[in-house]
């Protein structure tokens, strides 16, 4: 490599990794692994050693990362929280271990093994056995105040149990978001239609710098413990100091293991690299620690780490499991979607057994033949997928997966949607799924809201024949509900009760039910707002409906063709006369009020007078906007009782008001 281009590759490199500096540590998003980011630091660390010409203070591998965040206190690290040296292979730790026993002059040593937990790390200082600050690590000199948010977790203790702890000392330790909690966190932001946390780390750390210690309270973390530092410590040992530490009330974590040999050090690692799947608990790998207080003092440190102790990082959990056969299954909208049908594995603390393949492109980039072992990871520790294929374990001759010709369904041959990898079932009104994937859409909350319509009914709908498309719904009785089994009398009650209800529903949402390609809940919205009643949208041509906000020509087509399909054109007119709402109230039309006029404003949490689409409703008929994200344009946050931590993070930033509900009705001059 010549000068020039280590040069350019330094430059390179530097910048890659302080954007992913960011994503990790500011914006708590990163998008790339650990073990990604640290081959990269290390190759910008071999190339900054090979020329050093290129040297530069301000380079990453001059610092370790910092999470230090505005908005709270700095505060210096009595003691610096240095970052460990990480390996990622036995052979990597038995080289540290051979290391510590020259650098020991053939000394004997204990290790500590210990699990090392994907949290956010934290440092707190306990006087005469009371909590009185806790610090984030920073960027390892100094770090955030956070004592409010860490005194809502009740694993921490605000006093400690009687014991012989020290007058002073400080304790360090990961905040957790356990698996149980993060699951229930990520549906509750779905709901409130807010991007997903990654992982329970990504979690962790964003709760822990919310201001609003209440909210941190709700999102129950948790907490282990690993290091003890102090002038007085109980023991010359780091394991004993930890016992005595689980005594006081802290929680250090039961699998901690005094190890003796080289070979028990090996034992933990084959052990935790399977067991550590069945952890209520997020884990990123292992660290090794030697035992002795004095022994550690000798070894010493590095410029950036002690020689001591090392990590061991787990490689990103994916597994391997046999494909038992490929299902092709065709959607709402006629699109057939590939999955992955496993030998059900343990992944990230679930069952895994299924996993979508999402287009033909992606079955021959992965090359999958029948009966294959593919290696399955979760994207974002979320969502389960399919990342290559174990082919030396591929039988002779098995034969490679085809995508299907026609509908799995109805045996309609499939058409390839013009520029896209997806092919489409054309047959839209004589396709089981199509059709009743349309019905349980139409009856959805955010729909018609008609409760007792799920996926299983709509199909037992279909399959008795009562419900042939959408339309029909309001020629059922209760009487004729009744009949079908799994639905009794109370059922068909509640099913007729909202099928009643719906004809009350708003025009956007009518719009939004009908399944018009491409028309989502904010196009709908446009719509009913731009054209005013269906009798005017149905007279419009392609270019009238074009030039509607948001709607280019694709869409445009869209809405046109739909609206002139003899069978959607019969579905709309039984539905004017079942007496749906097909134009704008005389509210809409007319506006509410003007006091919020020209602002944008977005809504987050959940709420206790009225529910989000009522805010939306009061929003727009009082001359607002409705906004899903957060940006210098938002005018305030109308926020409920848990708030996305995201959307309160960046009020904070760009210094958007947030206000509640009783203040934003005042606003309205209306209760």
């Amino acid at each position: 490599m010549t000068s020039e281009e280590a040069k350019n590759k330094i430059e390179s490199l530097r910048e890659e990794i302080n954007r992913h500096n960011h994503n990790y540590y500011i914006l708590h998003s990163p998008v790339i692994s650990d073990k990604e980011f640290d081959f990269l630091l290390k190759d910008l660390e071999n190339l900054e050693k090979e020329f050093p010409e290129f040297h530069d203070d301000l380079s990453p591998t001059q610092r370790v990362g910092s999470d230090l965040t505005k908005g709270f206190e700095h505060v210096i690290h009595q003691r610096p929280m240095m970052s460990l040296s990480n390996s990622y292979s036995i052979e990597e730790v038995d080289e540290w271990f051979e290391r510590v026993s020259k650098l020991l002059d053939g000394e004997n040593f204990n290790v500590v093994g210990e699990l090392k937990f994907d949290g956010t790390s934290i440092s707190i200082t306990y006087v005469n056995g009371r909590l009185v600050r806790a610090v984030t690590r920073g960027d390892g000199t100094q770090g955030d105040d956070v004592t409010a948010n860490v005194k809502t977790i009740r694993s921490i203790p605000l006093q400690l149990l009687p014991g012989s702890w020290p007058d002073e000392f400080e304790i360090r330790g990961e905040i957790l978001m356990p698996w149980e909690v993060f699951e229930k966190l990520n549906a509750e932001r779905a709901y409130n239609e807010e991007p997903l946390f990654a992982n329970p780390r990504n979690a962790a750390s964003g709760t822990l710098k919310l201001q609003d210690p209440r909210i941190v309270a709700n999102r129950h973390l948790d907490a282990r413990f690993y290091y003890l530092l102090s002038d007085n410590l109980p023991f010359d040992n780091h394991y004993d100091n930890m016992e005595a530490v689980r005594s006081w009330g802290f929680k250090v974590s039961k699998n901690m293991q005094l190890l003796h040999s080289l070979e028990e050090v090996d034992e933990f690692i084959n052990y935790w690299e399977k067991e550590r799947r069945t952890l209520p608990v997020a884990t990123d790998g292992l660290v090794f620690k030697l035992n002795s207080l004095r022994q550690q003092m000798n070894i010493g440190y590095t410029a950036k780490s002690p020689r001591w102790a090392i990590a061991f990082k787990f490689n990103p959990e994916r597994a391997c499991t046999r494909l038992k056969y490929v299902s092709f299954e065709t959607g709402r909208m006629g699109i057939v979607t590939p999955v992955a049908n496993l030998e059900p594995v343990l992944l990230s603390g679930t069952i895994v057994k299924r996993a979508s393949l999402h287009n033909d492109d992606i079955i021959q980039e992965l090359d999958i033949h029948q009966g294959d072992y593919l290696y399955v990871e979760k994207g974002g520790e979320i969502i389960p997928k399919i990342t290559g294929v174990d082919k030396d374990r591929r039988e002779v001759g098995a034969a490679k997966i085809e995508f299907v010709k026609e509908c799995p369904e109805c045996g309609t041959p499939l058409t390839r949607i013009f520029g896209e990898a997806a092919w489409c079932c054309p047959n839209h009104y004589g396709c089981r799924p199509q059709i009743t994937g349309k019905i349980e859409h139409f009856c959805g909350r955010r729909m018609m809201n008609i409760d007792g319509i799920g996926e299983e009914t709509a199909e037992l709908l279909f399959d008795a024949g009562m419900v042939e498309n959408i339309s029909d719904l309001y020629s059922l009785t209760a009487e004729r509900l009744s009949t079908l089994e799994r639905i009794g009398e109370k059922s068909a009650s509640r099913i007729m009760s909202g099928i009643e209800a719906s004809k009350e529903v708003p025009f956007e949402r009518v719009i939004y039910a009908l399944s018009i390609p491409n028309v989502g809940e904010t196009t709908a919205k446009r719509l009913a707002k731009a054209v005013k009643s269906m009798d005017d949208m149905r007279l419009m041509n392609v270019e009238e409906l074009q030039s509607i906000q948001d709607i280019g020509p694709v869409i445009g087509q869209g809405i046109y063709d739909f609206l002139r399909d003899p069978i959607n054109i019969s579905i709309i007119d039984k539905l004017q006369v079942a007496g749906l709402q097909m134009s704008l109230s005389e509210d809409q039309m007319h506006p509410a009020g003007d006091s919020l006029n020209g602002k944008t404003i977005v809504i987050s949490g959940t709420f206790h007078h009225h529910s989000r689409d009522e805010y939306k409703n009061l929003i727009e008929s009082y001359g607002g906007k409705n906004a899903g994200s957060i940006s210098k344009k938002t005018s305030f946050v109308l926020a409920g009782d848990n708030m996305g931590p995201s959307k309160y993070e960046k009020c904070q930033s760009l210094g958007i008001p947030i206000i509640n509900e009783d203040e934003f009705l005042k606003m309205l001059d209306t209760e």
